[in-house]
């Protein structure tokens, strides 16, 4: 798209006589205003001066790019005025402006008008060319100018850049606070000077629409030097060890030779954050890519799970265990039933956050809210016949709403991209998560009565399977608490297991018992495992991985579900045969439970109690070694 699409000619008024930088603001918003690129001028306006406050958009040279994305602009565009006279516009150089261009941004727009608005930035770093526009006769010759310019500019690029051979190699990072003017200018800037100076050299510019021409991890390896040219924080990782300059976007304009210069004895940088190291994307397979998806849908979920459990946990601590009503264990008092309600709520937002983020993964920002929809219709089970919910798909059906809402987005994107320009504004404010959020909705509508009916038929078989072999069902209460942890086949046994209490009889309390120990292992055989086989682990696992114990002790299987769910393949079924281990044991020994839930605080009551801790830890140790065993080393 050409840069005079985002140009109408009303918008250009030539040979404007302006008093100061006040009036200039007010004569390019009125332009903006009269083309019909904005729905609000004194909204527009705030955000035009927000950004002045931070620093003048006069860059020197004579030009002035104020510039503001708001949601007051009903579409991108450009406006411009030539002052053959001169304004003062507080430039670093002192001197006045006589070319003046104003950018409206819509607030969320997505990455077409920001890609044409940079290549605006940078055509104008070429002293020759602004002054023949300063000099444009008409509307005609000024927007000729700049389409021959963008013609010219396109030519070049799409020459490939040589170096000498033996040159120096230095990557550069460009970045302002909106992402719009001085990070394309400050590029531009650079790349001039470095083929000037013969330097072989790369600039990734961190825009408004996201980074562009993102260093890879060889390129920042190989350099000589780095040059930060940024006005606000970046992720300074990926330059631990390196020579590092830092800079301003005016610096990288005005001085690149002084930059260049200084860069050969810049300070080797030491990187002390927790921030994670860059990867290198460019030859990733799809397995790597999937895996990057599902471990920043959990990264971001862990807190949830690891403050809510623990909450969970101290509800069960503080609370007094009643024989009478024992399933309102945790919430006989107040003070455990506060702390049991701010844990739940902190678990409830679990998988809509999993699926959230996984999908943010895949499509970016469009993509978060979808996939928090399709995550929350997982945790609720929602049909079309009951869309308050019914049988949740849990973390299995957060995955899923996860990956296929994020794809959904894709799909959106490259449907409107056929939309015209002057609907870039609206698609990430209203196309994507409208139609994405109908979308996802009526996908997991459609999956989870599947979920519903694989529950029901899970129940009817463990109530087929009857008492005739204990042992049997042991196992299978036990292996189905680890298989989806809060999913079909968590819930069919742990129901099957309370509904067996209501019987009143030694049969009804081993079921019980059995499910409950089923349903620690996993959590405690994670936490082990975090401990005696750390190469397995990524380094956020291994710093979560002993909360697991208490998530474990107080029977709450879900503390397992983060690490189930970026690695399922080998996790789940390692979970499984421990815990199928644990609640075979607990029948062979005969152990009973009178309580549905409570882990070791309500160990007084259970039956043979010390055979049912040899149960627990037999699981747990077995369902380690397991995931010692079929685990692959985690990639940092």
């Amino acid at each position: 798209m050409k840069i005079s699409e985002f140009i109408d000619p009303r918008g250009i008024q030539l040979n404007v006589a302006l008093a100061d930088q006040n009036e200039a603001i007010d004569k390019l918003i009125a332009l903006h205003e009269s083309v019909g690129n904005l729905k609000d001028a004194a909204a527009f306006k705030e955000a035009i001066l927000a950004r002045e406050a931070k620093g003048s958009t006069a860059i020197g040279n004579g030009i002035a790019v104020p510039h503001g994305k708001s949601a007051a602009v009903a579409k991108a565009g450009l406006v411009g005025i030539t002052c053959p006279a001169g304004v003062d516009y507080k430039a670093m150089d002192g001197n006045p402006s006589d070319l003046l261009f104003m950018i409206a941004a819509p607030e969320g727009g997505a990455d077409t008008h920001l890609e044409v608005l940079a290549k605006l930035m940078t055509i104008l770093m070429d002293p020759a060319f602004c002054k023949k526009l300063v000099g444009a006769t008409s509307v005609d010759e000024f927007l000729r100018l700049i389409d021959e310019k963008e013609a010219e500019k396109d030519a070049s690029q799409a020459a490939p850049a040589t170096a000498s051979a033996g040159a120096k190699k230095i990557v550069a990072v460009t970045a302002c606070p909106t992402g719009i003017a001085h990070t394309f200018m400050a590029a531009e800037s650079l790349e001039r000077k470095a083929k000037e100076l013969g330097i072989a050299f790369r600039v990734e510019k961190d825009g408004s629409g996201g980074a562009k021409d993102v260093l890879t991890a060889q390129e920042i390896e190989e350099a000589d030097a780095v040059i930060i040219a940024c006005d606000k924080n970046i992720d300074m990782a990926p330059f631990d060890g390196k020579k590092v300059l830092m800079a301003s976007t005016k610096e990288a304009i005005h001085t690149p030779d002084v930059l260049f210069e200084k860069a050969e004895n810049a300070p080797l940088f030491h990187y002390s954050g927790t921030g994670a190291k860059r990867v290198d994307t460019s030859n990733e397979s799809v397995g790597r890519k999937v895996y990057k998806h599902l471990m920043n849908g959990v990264s971001h979920m862990l807190p949830f799970v690891i403050g809510g459990g623990v909450l969970i946990a101290l509800a069960f601590l503080i609370d007094t265990y009643d024989p009478a009503n024992p399933g309102n264990f945790g919430s006989n008092t107040p003070v455990a039933a506060w702390f049991k309600t701010i844990g739940g709520g902190a678990f409830g937002f679990m998988l809509p956050i999993l699926a959230g983020f996984i999908a943010q993964s895949i499509a970016d920002r469009p993509g978060l809210v979808v996939g928090f929809v399709g995550g929350y219709l997982a945790s609720t089970g929602a049909t079309f016949g009951a869309p308050g919910g019914d049988i949740p798909s849990a973390f299995l059906g957060a995955l899923f709403a996860g990956f296929v809402g994020g794809y959904l987005v894709l799909g959106l994107r490259r449907i409107c991209d056929v939309l015209p320009a002057s609907l870039e504004g609206i698609k990430p404010v209203f196309i994507y998560p409208l139609f994405g959020t109908l979308l996802i909705s009526v996908v997991m509508c459609a999956v989870n009565p599947i979920m519903g009916a694989l529950n029901t038929g899970l129940t009817s078989f463990l109530e087929g399977m009857g008492t005739s072999s204990m042992i049997a069902l042991g196992v299978v209460l036990g292996a189905m608490m680890a298989t989806d942890m809060g999913g079909p086949f968590n819930k069919a046994a742990y129901v099957f297991g309370t509904a067996s209490l209501a019987a009143g009889n030694e049969t009804g309390w081993m079921i019980m018992a059995a499910v409950m120990v089923g349903g620690m292992v996993p959590p405690i055989a994670i936490a082990l495992a975090t401990i005696f086989f750390k190469k397995k682990f990524t380094e956020n696992e291994r710093k979560s991985g002993p909360v697991n114990f208490i998530m474990g002790f107080c029977f709450i299987t879900e503390g397992a579900i983060p690490f189930a769910a970026a690695d399922p393949l080998h996790v789940i079924p390692s979970l499984m045969v421990g815990s199928g281990l644990a609640g075979a044991l607990s029948m062979a020994f005969k152990c009973t439970l009178m309580a549905p839930h409570g882990g070791i605080f309500v160990f007084p009551v259970v039956g043979n109690v010390a055979m049912y801790i040899v149960a627990l830890l037999a699981g747990s140790v077995v369902s380690c070694l397991l995931l010692g065993l079929l685990k692959k080393d985690a990639v940092e």
